[in-house]
C-alpha cells in the first residue's frame, strides 16, 4: 500500500512514438510507390501516330530501313490499322525487300479485303518478283475497289512494261501502259510514284529525254531515294551522257551503299567508255555488297578479262556457266543460256575466250558449241564462238608459251545492249 508508484521512462515513450510514426509514413507513402513483385512497372507509351510521323521523316530523308523499323514499332502499336502495314509495305518495295512488301501488303489485306491501295502494293511487289499474272490480278482488284486510286493506276502501267519485257504481255500492253501511265498523272501530279511510273513507260518506248525530266520531277518530290536517282542514270546512259550518268549512279550509292546496283551500273558505265580499271574497281565492289549474286561475279569476269586477268576472269566467270563455292564458302548458282539474255551470253562467251587465253580449250570449245547451238541467230555470239575455235585452232598449230605479264587483251565481246536498257518498243506516247 505504501509501494511508491515508478517514474515514467520518456526515453522509451518517445522512442516508441517514433517508431509508430515512422511506421505510419513507410506504410501510407512509401510503400505504394515502390515496384511489386511479378507486376510490371508502368512507362510512358508512344502512339502509333508518332511512329507513323517518324517514319515518313525517315522516308523523306533516304533512309528506308530505319523507316520501315519505326513502321514497325508503330504497327505494335496498333495491330489492326491496315494503313500503316500498307505504309510499310511500299517502304519495303523501295528498299527492294520485295517478299516482305508482300506480306505486309497481306496483312493489310486479311485487316480490310476491300482496300484497294493494299491490294495495289501488293501487286507492285510481285511485280518485282517476276510474278507477272498475279500481279496483274491483284491490281485490276485493286482498281475494282477504286478506280481513281492513282498509285494502282502508276503500278498496273509499270506491271504492264515489265510483262511486255518478259514477253508475257498482252497484244496492246504497251499502249494501255501509256493510258494508265497518264491517268496517274492526272489523278496524282504531285506523287512520287507516278512521275517514277511515267518515266518508266516512256524509257520502255524510247522517249529518254522525257523520260529523264519524269524522273527528275519525281526526284524534286524526294530527292533521297536511290531508285530514282539509279532511273536517271540509266537514261543519261542511254543517251550516251556518261558523266551525268555516273553522277546518278554515285549518288544512288550514298544512299543506299549496300545495294550492288549503282556499282553494277558505274562498272558498265566505265566499260562503255574503255575506263577498264575503273569499272573492274566498282565491279568488285559488286561483288562484294552481294557475293552469292553469278550474275555480278560475271560481270567482275568481263572486267578482269579486260584488263588482261585471264585466270581471274575464268575464276569469277565459272561461277556463272559451273556455279561453285566461293574462298569464303558462299554457294552461288549458275546461270543458265537462253535465248534474248544478252549479257549471259556475254559472260559465256568471255569465259570461252578466256579459256582460249589460256590454252584450256577442252573446256572453252564446249562454250564456243554451247553458244552456237543455243543462240544461232544471235550474230554476237556467233562471232564469239567463232573467236574461241579460232584461237584454239591456232594453239593446236602453234602453242603459247606461259607468260606472268599481263598482255593486252584480243578484240572483247561485242558489248551487248545493257540488261538495264533493253530495246524499247516502237509505241509513242
Amino acid at each position: 500500500m505504501n509501494r511508491r508508484r515508478a517514474r515514467p521512462n520518456w526515453f522509451r515513450i518517445i522512442l516508441l512514438s517514433l517508431l509508430v510514426m515512422g511506421g505510419i509514413y513507410v506504410n501510407g507513402f512509401i510503400l505504394p510507390n515502390q515496384p511489386q513483385f511479378g507486376v510490371p512497372t508502368p512507362t510512358a507509351t508512344r502512339s502509333p501516330e508518332s511512329f507513323v510521323t517518324e517514319a515518313e521523316e525517315y522516308f523523306t530523308q533516304g533512309k528506308l530501313i530505319p523507316a520501315i523499323e519505326s513502321y514497325k514499332q508503330a504497327i505494335i502499336s496498333s495491330p489492326e490499322n491496315p494503313a500503316i502495314y500498307v505504309a510499310l509495305a511500299r517502304t519495303q518495295v523501295f528498299a527492294g525487300q520485295y517478299e516482305e512488301a508482300q506480306t505486309s501488303a497481306e496483312s493489310a489485306i486479311l485487316l480490310n479485303n476491300n482496300n484497294a491501295s493494299a491490294h495495289a502494293v501488293r501487286a507492285w511487289s510481285l511485280d518485282f518478283q517476276n510474278e507477272s499474272l498475279e500481279a496483274e490480278a491483284s491490281i485490276k482488284r485493286a482498281l475494282e475497289l477504286d478506280p481513281n486510286n492513282a498509285l494502282a493506276h502508276a503500278y498496273y502501267s509499270e506491271i504492264l512494261v515489265d510483262a511486255f519485257y518478259s514477253g508475257s504481255g498482252v497484244v496492246g500492253a504497251i499502249e494501255k501502259a501509256i493510258e494508265e501511265s497518264k491517268v496517274a498523272i492526272a489523278l496524282a501530279p504531285e506523287t512520287l510514284e507516278t512521275h517514277r511510273a511515267r518515266g518508266y513507260v516512256l524509257e520502255a518506248t524510247g522517249n529518254y529525254e522525257e523520260a529523264i525530266r519524269e524522273y527528275e520531277a519525281a526526284i524534286k518530290i524526294n530527292t533521297n531515294i536511290a531508285d530514282l536517282h539509279i532511273a536517271l542514270g540509266r537514261n543519261y546512259r542511254t543517251l550516251g551522257i556518261y558523266d551525268k550518268a555516273v553522277e546518278e549512279f554515285t549518288r544512288a550509292n550514298a544512299l543506299s551503299p549496300e545495294d550492288p546496283t549503282p556499282d553494277l551500273f558505274i562498272s558498265r558505265t566505265y566499260a562503255t567508255i574503255g575506263e577498264y580499271a575503273k569499272a573492274m574497281q566498282y565491279a568488285e565492289s559488286a561483288v562484294t555488297d552481294n557475293p552469292s549474286s553469278a550474275s555480278l561475279h560475271g560481270n567482275l569476269g568481263v572486267m578482269y578479262y579486260r584488263n588482261s586477268y585471264w585466270t581471274e576472269s575464268i575464276t569469277e566467270l565459272g561461277y556463272v556457266v559451273n556455279g561453285g563455292v566461293t574462298e569464303e564458302g558462299i554457294k552461288i548458282e549458275p546461270i543458265n543460256l537462253a535465248p534474248n539474255d544478252a549479257r549471259t551470253a556475254e559472260y559465256y562467251a568471255t569465259y570461252g575466250l578466256a579459256l582460249s587465253r589460256l590454252n584450256q580449250c577442252g573446256e572453252g570449245l564446249k562454250i564456243a558449241r554451247t553458244l552456237l547451238e543455243r543462240l544461232p541467230a544471235d550474230e554476237v555470239s556467233t562471232e564469239n564462238a567463232n573467236a574461241i575455235i579460232d584461237r584454239c585452232q591456232k594453239n593446236l598449230d602453234t602453242p603459247p608459251e606461259p607468260s606472268e605479264t599481263p598482255q593486252e587483251p584480243d578484240a572483247t565481246p561485242t558489248e551487248p545492249p545493257a540488261a538495264e536498257a533493253e530495246s524499247a518498243p516502237p509505241a509513242a506516247p
